[in-house]
Order: C-alpha cells, then structure tokens, then sequence
C-alpha cells in the first residue's frame, strides 16, 4: 500500500521544527534563569547595603573606646570593651542605624549590648523622642563641676523628664550609686559624663528605676552611652525566627499564622501573660511617676527559660510628664498627627490644630490588646468565654474614663486570677 505524497513528512522538516521549538524553549529557560538571578542578586545587594548601614558595631566601638583612652568617659564595661576585649559583639539585632543592638558576650557571659550612635539635636516624632547626643558628645558635665552641682544637674533633668515630685532626691543618689562603676565611693568626671550621656535614655532610666523588678532585664555594665543589659532566651512573645532571606518570601499573613502555631503551651503563654500585666502595674504609677508604653508589639517582649516575662527592647517607654510637655503644642491636622510610636495617641484639638496633652489608650488596654489572639488561642473552653469577655472589656479602657484607676486595678487583679487559678496546679505554673 502506497502513501499519498501530502500524508508522508520529510525528515528534514520534522528535525528543522524540534530544533527551533528546542531553541525556543532553552531562550525562555535562559530569561527566565537570568530573571532570577538578577532580582535574587539585586535583593542581596539590597540587603547587604541595609545590613551594613544598619550593624555599625565597628564604628560604635571606635568612637567608644576612642573617647575612653583620652580619659573621657569611664564605665565598668570600658576595660573589656576596649582593653581586654573581653566584651564582644555577636549577631547584630539593630533596627535603626542610630540605635545600635547586639548579642555580645562579656567574660563568657551573654548579654545584650546596646550603642547611640548620631547626634539628635532636635525631636522628630516620627522617629526618637530622646534628644540623646548634644551638638558635643559627652560634653557635660564640665571639668571642675562638683559632685554637689552634677546632683542638681541630674535633679533639673528628672524634674523636666518625671514632673515634680517628692522623692527625686532618692533617686539621683540612686544614680550616683550606678554612675560609681568602680565602686571606689566616688564618681569621676568620665563616670558622671558616661552618667549624664545614659540619662537621656528612657531605657536606661527605666532600668536603674525598675532595677529590682522581675520582669525588667537588669543593668550589666556601661561605657559611655554604650550599656549592656541581661539577654533573654526567647526575643519575641511568639514566632520563629527565620533568616532574612526566606523572610522576604513570606506573605505577612501566612506569616501571622505560623506565629500563633510557633508558640508555647497555653498554660505557659498564660504565665508570660501574667509577666506582662505585672509589668504593666511595675510602670503605671511606680514610684518615680508613670511611665508610657508606647510600642507594644511582640518584637519588643520575650521570656527566658522558665516562662518569666522579659523586656527585650523598652526605648519606646517614656515617662508621661515628659511626653505631654513635647506633644502638647504640637501642629496638628487630624488625629493622626498626635502619635508617638505605634500607641501614645492622643487627639487634635481642631480649634487650636494643637495635640491634646492626655493619651486616650491606658497601658493595659494595649497590652490587652496584644494578648488577645494570643491567650485565645487554645485557651480551655471552661475558661474561654470569660476570658473573652474580660479581654474585651480590658481593651476597651480609655484613659479619660471616670474611676479609670480603680476600673484599671480591678480588670488588671481579675485577668491575673482568673489566669493564675487556672495554671497554679501545673507543672508551668
């Protein structure tokens, strides 16, 4: 049987067509393949660039040990950093290029160290509300200056930052106590001016104020503005952390989920919770004024091995007297001008296109509100319904509310029972 001339296909044809169709497909193969290739290298370099404007531990401890060796600043910390080399920087956790952030170890133990790096000679709301470096580093106090006139130095400065009270005397002798690294009973000039420098942190403020309290990571040492705090194990409420790269090619709300699934145990979730609302009672109305918390997200909480509450980063807690002095006469067009960090709100006064001196969000509605979906989540079904309701009536706390003290003290003592009385008979309690 013979085939007809149009149903035969010359070979030649048929290679000629796989040939070019092979050619097509490698061209689109090899775009692609480059495709990926320059926006994974144009992504690294970005990240690269980032990193190293962002990790300046160098360039910190320059300028440090810099200022240490001509006599002038003194600390605990100064020898090891910057002699001995005993005090070390780790892994960078810096956020922002003015504040630097690193594990460190210090005589083989493990710390977190914490550098300022530029000057701030105005206050900028959408960054830092600490006017921290003056137009001179370490300036003040001055050769000559007695120990008498650097108290009242200190005095004048927890007057404008605390408001006036009673017992500020108490603590600038606190102060003076900690300014004494060496422990010799008196403070040098590079001591004060190390003292001086770290006093313009709200952070470091907090910490010799709170310096007894559980939940508040205690003072290690210091060396000019650089300080060093107690690490924590576990550096965030919750989550897991991944490396940057994959990071970026994590939607955030698949990101959120696995979050909640990377968490502890409810009952001890309950426990760091408990840590936290005892945190809160430690800053409101503690026993130098209250104190603001005005970024609560989880990046800045964690907990060591035993399920305690640790503060990882309290730079966005400041003293109320302070911020309302700085927000109250500030321009204004709507609400949304009136913010510091992600959570001191207060309102516009449309008359005068001013910001309102009161904060409308007490702290434990923003830590009610940050606890939320995370206590809800496998909390026991006996429990939920209460919890919820009490979470919910947390959250809805306004500062300008009648009685908000006692509505504050009485949601604050029934969520601590109502958690306790559930996980005091087990092992996490």
């Amino acid at each position: 049987m013979c085939l007809h001339s149009e149903d035969s296909i010359p070979l030649p044809l048929t290679l000629k067509g796989l040939k070019a169709r092979f050619s097509y497909v490698r061209m689109k193969y090899l775009f692609f393949s480059w495709l990926v290739v320059f926006v994974g290298s144009w992504i690294i370099y970005v990240q690269y660039s980032t990193y190293t404007e962002l990790c300046r531990g160098k360039d910190c401890k320059k300028i440090i040990c810099d200022k240490y060796k001509t006599g002038v600043i003194d600390g605990p910390a100064c020898n090891s950093l910057c002699v001995t080399e005993t005090l070390y920087f780790g892994k960078c956790l810096s956020t922002k290029p003015n504040n630097q952030m690193y594990l460190g170890i210090w005589d083989n133990l493990p710390g977190v160290v914490k550098c300022q790096m530029e000057q701030t000679l105005h206050l900028d709301f959408g960054t830092e509300l600490e006017p921290r470096k003056e137009i001179v580093l370490f300036d003040k106090p001055t050769r000559g200056t007695t120990v008498q006139k650097f108290k009242e130095m200190v005095y004048s400065l927890f007057k404008a930052k605390l408001g006036d009270q009673g017992n500020l005397s108490e603590l600038v002798n606190l102060i003076l106590t900690v300014a004494d690294g060496d422990k010799d009973g008196q403070v040098s000039l590079g001591e004060a001016k190390s003292a001086w420098a770290l006093l313009q942190l709200n952070e470091f403020l907090l910490m010799v104020i709170l310096q007894d309290k559980e939940h508040t990571p205690k003072l290690m040492g210091f060396c000019g503005d650089l300080y060093v705090m107690e690490s924590v194990e576990y550096t965030s409420l919750y989550g897991i952390s991944l490396p940057w790269v994959i990071e970026l090619f994590i939607p955030s709300g698949f990101r959120r989920s696995m979050d909640q699934l990377f968490t502890p145990s409810w009952p001890r979730k309950a426990k760091i919770a408990i840590g936290l609302l005892e945190f809160v009672e430690d800053v409101f109305h503690g026993p130098y004024g209250n104190f603001l918390m005005c970024d609560t997200s989880a990046k800045n909480l964690g907990y060591n091995d035993k399920y305690d509450l640790k503060m990882v980063d309290m730079r966005k807690i400041v003293p109320e007297t302070n911020l309302k002095e700085l927000i109250k006469d500030r321009h204004c067009e709507s609400d949304l001008d009136c913010v510091y960090g992600t959570d001191c709100r207060t309102s516009c006064d449309q008359s005068t296109m001013k910001c309102t001196a009161e904060v409308i969000q007490p702290n434990l509605a923003k830590a009610c509100q940050l606890l939320k979906d995370y206590l809800l989540r496998g909390a026991p079904s006996e429990i939920r319904e209460e919890l919820e309701k009490q979470l919910y009536s947390c959250i809805a706390l306004k500062v300008t509310a009648n009685q908000m003290e006692m509505e504050h003290s009485l949601i604050l003592n029934n969520l601590k029972t109502l958690l306790w009385k559930k996980i005091s008979y087990t092992n996490d309690s």
